[in-house]
């Protein structure tokens, strides 16, 4: 984004203000299908300043005094033109992943209010899908015109992530096609067959994290999730570093005045789009770590409540839950969930107890007590209070209770690192680690277990006789998911600092 000044005041519509802007006007029939386009210059003046609830509850039937003159003659037949535009969507065929995004509301304190998840309205799809037209329109033009322009790419999931994907779904009765090249109409198809089973979510969680991640680049790639052939980013009044290289593109290639990119800057366009891409990953990173600080400091005053989640990662020492209530992402630890030994079944996406076969897979609704939370990192450590389920696995005897608490990552890898929200700063964090990934505090006993095994013992015992002397205590990294250490007077307890969970970026 722009700074906040150009972004939300000068090039942001104001109602009645008018703004200067580069306009495209594009045709479609009653079919959806785009007869033509034509971009512009222009200045525009907004008639109301619409919220999207508000924009649908006139739709709806529930004018007020600023929607209720605009009806008939602007949303009526905005909602025309979208309809039309449903049916090429719709034939197009593009990933259907509609995701809820969670909204923190902040008191005048700058203290959170609330966390709530807005439902998703036509309104929402339909801006989303005429700005989607733009951009395709945007994209057209500058290749009609040989002239050389920033993609919004977004390239097929790679090999390595659908073998995955294929043997996950082969553990719920389902194939993924292997002959000829995938399209998104095909991951739609597993999403709608699912949709209405116990294993929705799950399934979302993992066709989610099987795709690659949106950038720029000036090399077309084509857009997958979308399943378009050339998409750019261009949006009017601008406020992202892309829209205005597109911008400028356009005024060069079609003559339309002061402002067009210099033949240098055509020549730097492939360094231009790397660092817009690495500046969108600092930036999300950035939100997320915001969001995980406020939610953290929201809950910190619910230490041993109980929240219904879901199961929304695994890693080999432990599982991440996402809390219905508020979105929040926490981690717990392999010694909060049981009884037993735990290992980490990569392909159905379970921690597996050795000897109950019990299981926690990713998507699992779940209970979970919140143990500690620390606001400064945006930590959130839980307890689980629900029991596992079979999931085809061999059932054997139950171990007695062990004794003590505690966790640890060291060592530990996600079960996938989804390049959708995988960070550069994850990424370094995950180079921290001790050389070899040994653990500077499990326990003798979880040092004999195999790899990937791991129990309630394993940070039992103080960890001073097993790191070197001056060393943080239990201070680990994991990629995608940071560690950070706890009370000192439980020097073996870590949390993971999470992020939102996956997010498809278009």
């Amino acid at each position: 984004m722009l700074p906040e000044r150009i972004s939300n005041d000068l090039c942001s519509l104001k109602e009645d203000v008018p703004r200067p802007c580069l306009a495209v006007r594009m045709v479609f029939d009653r079919g959806g299908r785009k007869l033509g386009h034509r971009f512009f210059r222009a200045l525009m003046r907004s008639a109301a300043s619409l919220s999207y609830e508000q924009a649908q509850a006139a739709i709806d039937g529930r004018t007020d005094e600023t929607t209720g003159p605009l009806l008939d003659t602007v949303l009526r037949p905005l909602w025309g033109a979208y309809a039309s535009l449903v049916l090429s969507r719709t034939e197009r065929g593009p990933l259907d992943l509609d995701l809820p995004e969670r909204k923190i509301l902040l008191d005048d304190k700058g203290q959170v209010r609330a966390v709530t998840t807005p439902p998703r309205l036509d309104a929402h799809r339909l801006i989303e899908e005429f700005m989607i037209q733009a951009n395709v329109a945007a994209a057209e033009a500058l290749e009609a015109k040989r002239s050389p322009l920033i993609y919004r790419v977004h390239d097929a999931p790679s090999k390595e992530k659908l073998v995955a994907l294929g043997e996950f779904l082969s553990t719920i009765g389902m194939n993924l096609p292997k002959a000829g090249t995938l399209k998104p109409a095909q991951f739609n198809r597993i999403l709608a067959e699912t949709r209405a089973t116990p294993t929705a979510e799950l399934v979302g969680e993992v066709v989610l994290r099987s795709q690659s991640q949106a950038e720029y680049s000036p090399q077309n790639l084509g857009h997958f999730g979308l399943n378009l052939r050339r998409y750019a980013h261009f949006t009017s009044p601008i406020r992202r570093y892309a829209d205005l290289i597109v911008h400028r593109a356009l005024i060069r290639a079609f003559d339309l005045g002061a402002g067009g990119l210099a033949d240098k800057e055509m020549e730097e366009l492939e360094e231009i789009a790397g660092a817009i891409s690495d500046t969108e990953r600092r930036a999300m990173a950035a939100e997320r770590d915001t969001a995980d600080r406020l939610i953290a400091a929201f809950l910190a005053d619910r230490i041993g409540a109980a929240f219904p989640a879901r199961v929304s990662g695994l890693v080999r020492t432990g599982l991440f839950v996402r809390l219905a209530e508020t979105g929040a992402d926490g981690f717990v630890p392999a010694s909060g969930i049981g009884h037993e030994y735990f290992y980490h079944d990569e392909v159905r996406r379970a921690l597996v107890g050795e000897d109950t076969g019990l299981a926690y897979q990713l998507g699992d609704p779940v209970e979970v007590r919140l143990v500690e939370a620390i606001p400064t990192a945006g930590a959130l450590r839980f307890d689980m209070l629900s029991e596992g389920r079979q999931i085809g696995t061999k059932q054997g005897r139950q171990r007695p209770p062990a004794k003590g608490r505690g966790g640890n990552l060291a060592g530990a890898t996600p079960l996938e690192a989804s390049p959708v929200t995988e960070s550069p700063v994850a990424a370094r964090s995950a180079a921290r680690q001790r050389p070899g990934g040994s653990s500077p505090c499990r326990s003798k006993t979880a040092a004999r277990q195999a790899p990937g095994r791991y129990s309630r013992r394993s940070c039992a015992a103080p960890c001073s006789n097993a790191r070197p002397a001056g060393s943080a205590a239990c201070s680990t990294a994991i990629s995608r998911w940071s560690t950070n250490a706890l009370s000192a007077g439980s020097p073996c307890t870590t949390t993971a600092r999470t992020t939102h969970p996956p997010t498809l970026r278009l």
